[in-house]
């Protein structure tokens, strides 16, 4: 049941919120609640050692893939500032899930057997440009795939963007939340 407080709460909040300001407001929301019963502690815990589920290659493999899919740049931090490779590998070595670890253990070889494939050497030592063609040959289509590289793409995408908008930097620094800002009376909405 909800509290009359929270209700108040609710609706004083700033009415001056911009339309992109409140999807990314109910993105942050969405994601956070996958936080639930995350212990923060055991994830920088993990992130300080060796990989809990990759292998120390498939890390290196996996962190480079979602720092290339999210980069850093002037406005904020990218997904290895954020440790979003760590965050996949802790989610991954808890999962109970055998299914979405093949896909991940899988995607990633086939990662590695594309880049032979395309430019004759593994995906860590081919050039930035040869990592973005690769990528964008696997990401030909995402909203339909159908090769196990564009499922796997799919996948690397979505847990990416989701570990990377629950970080302190997807959250502060990237979408800017501040915080809930209230305010002393309701201003109203004209809906005509």
């Amino acid at each position: 049941m909800a509290d009359d407080g929270n209700e108040k709460e609710g609706a004083d909040r700033n009415a001056d919120l911009t339309r992109r300001e409140i999807i990314k407001l109910g993105a942050s929301a969405a994601v956070a609640t996958t936080l639930v019963g995350l212990d923060a502690a055991a994830l920088t815990k993990a992130q300080d050692k060796a990989p809990l589920f990759f292998t120390k290659e498939e890390f290196a493999l996996v962190d480079e893939l979602t720092e290339l899919i999210i980069p850093a740049d002037d406005h904020s931090p990218g997904a290895r500032a954020a440790q979003v490779a760590g965050y996949i590998d802790f989610r991954l070595s808890e999962s109970f899930e055998e299914q979405s670890k093949i896909i991940w253990r899988d995607g990633l070889k086939l990662i590695e057997q594309i880049s032979q494939d395309m430019h004759g050497k593994r995906f860590l030592e081919s050039s930035p440009e040869q990592r973005i063609a690769l990528l964008t040959r696997i990401s030909q289509n995402e909203m339909k795939p159908i090769k196990p590289e564009e499922i796997f793409f799919k996948e690397l995408k979505s847990r990416t963007a989701r570990a990377y908008y629950s970080s302190k930097i997807g959250i502060h620094t990237e979408m800017e939340y501040k915080g809930n800002t209230y305010l002393k009376e309701f201003v109203g909405y004209d809906a005509t």
